[in-house]
């Protein structure tokens, strides 16, 4: 099973989380929020060994248009970061479902996954700000 098909979970806030195996899930942002954010020039990614609670405010991305935090939707241990977005920082912007994750993370609690929106919902989540993003241009027009 390649990464495109494994199940990802989703916030409000348009961050992602994917299971990875024993516990382990990995964290990016959405392309909605890639898309958003316009080109991003710098990340700022969590410490490892970091004890983050879900909600936590774990990094920042800044774009030539805005910066923005990362909040983690989960609560556990970071055990890795993708350390390529130090140089690489468009990576978010090229594959943001991809290799422009931001950290992995060892759940304290795998049931709050059940907390986090399914794709479906996340795209119904998507099409109704989209809807609202084209009615707003309507009537600047």
């Amino acid at each position: 099973m390649n990464e495109k098909d494994m199940e990802r979970y989703y916030t409000e806030e348009h961050e992602w989380v994917m299971p990875i195996g024993d516990d382990k899930v990995r964290l990016g942002i959405t392309e909605y929020a890639a898309k958003e954010l316009g080109d991003v020039v710098y990340v700022e990614l969590p410490e490892i060994a970091a004890h983050v609670s879900a909600g936590d405010e774990i990094g920042t991305i800044e774009s030539t248009k805005s910066a923005s935090v990362i909040f983690s939707p989960v609560s556990g241990k970071v055990v890795l970061v993708n350390e390529e977005l130090e140089d690489a920082p468009e990576l978010v912007n090229e594959g943001p479902l991809n290799e422009g994750w931001m950290s992995e993370v060892l759940l304290s609690d795998s049931s709050e996954l059940a907390d986090l929106l399914t794709q479906e919902e996340y795209d119904n989540l998507v099409g109704k700000l989209e809807e609202d993003d084209e009615e707003a241009e309507n009537e600047e027009e």
